[in-house]
């Protein structure tokens, strides 16, 4: 008998594919690996044809197909193309599921959490793509409603939907963690309403000049954070006196101070510092410490 003409048992099969008897077996009963022929004791017998075909119907199993998307493969009712790039976007969307939740288990695992955070970080884990992005932009309607369209809040808002729906692909420690703190924020209702509030004044104050220069509150009021300066002092009036005009009247300070107050919030900041983090843009230095320091030493020297 010629080799193109051959026909083996399961067991001769198995021995030359390396796979068990029972899976070939199970294929065959599946009707993905049909017999070429049967012995005279009735036993299944396959050619080499077989032997290919069943190295294919392998491949196929380990990139996690089923049998019914083999069985269409093999009968031509459909192509390994079609099929691999189905597979591909259902892989895809397990992998991202596995990477926000090994993104809440890290961040659990590193700080603990109160019954109440796990119960969150538990429901985030199991929100869709499409169900996070709903939260975010719920979150950016209420926040800017009614602000205008061509608002100064309205570049805001646009880049507050700027948080991805998806991690990124193979993201960082830093960016899971960035991730996760984002979708707690946008939970977080006091959060929501000074965001809220900070929009609204700056739809009122549209086209006024800043209240004050952040230039010159990076310059001279950082580094009284940093010193430890208290604003209240003689030596934080000083200070003052480069950020502000010198003369400013109290009433005026006092304006100056509730304005800056409106727009200064480190909950605010931190969601554009997670952004930034989560979009690989360079780290934003906060400004907050210093702006807060600002608005004490007016309050100080009216």
């Amino acid at each position: 008998m010629s080799d193109e003409t051959e026909l083996f048992t399961i067991g001769e099969l198995a021995r030359r594919t390396g796979l068990p008897v029972r899976t070939i077996r199970f294929w065959s009963d599946s009707g993905v690996l049909a017999p070429a022929g049967r012995s005279a004791g009735g036993y299944r017998l396959y050619d080499e044809a077989a032997a290919a075909r069943l190295d294919l119907v392998r491949t196929l199993r380990e990139l996690g197909l089923d049998l019914d998307a083999v069985r269409r493969v093999l009968r031509g009712q459909t192509t390994v193309r079609d099929v691999a790039t189905t597979h591909l976007r259902a892989v895809e969307a397990e992998i991202r599921t596995l990477q926000v939740r090994r993104a809440v288990l890290r961040r659990v695992a590193r700080q603990g959490s109160t019954t109440k955070e796990m119960r969150l970080m538990h429901e985030l884990a199991r929100m869709t793509a499409e169900e996070r992005q709903r939260i975010l932009d719920e979150y950016v309607r209420e926040t800017f409603e009614g602000t205008g369209t061509d608002g100064p809040g309205a570049h805001i808002a646009q880049a507050m939907r700027t948080l991805p729906a998806h991690l990124p692909d193979d993201p960082t420690p830093e960016q899971e963690e960035a991730w996760v703190g984002l979708v707690e924020l946008l939970g977080d209702e006091a959060f929501r309403r000074r965001t809220r509030e900070m929009a609204v004044a700056g739809a009122r104050s549209a086209g006024e000049p800043p209240a004050v220069d952040p230039q010159r509150v990076a310059e001279h009021a950082a580094p009284a954070v940093r010193d430890g300066v208290s604003p209240e002092s003689p030596e934080g009036a000083e200070i003052l006196n480069r950020i502000v005009d010198r003369d400013m009247p109290s009433a005026e300070r006092l304006r100056l101070a509730d304005t800056l107050d409106t727009f200064t919030d480190r909950r605010v900041e931190r969601y554009w510092q997670l952004l930034g983090v989560l979009n690989g843009r360079p780290p934003m230095p906060p400004q907050a410490p210093a702006m807060e320091w600002t608005i004490a030493a007016l309050r100080a020297h009216a």
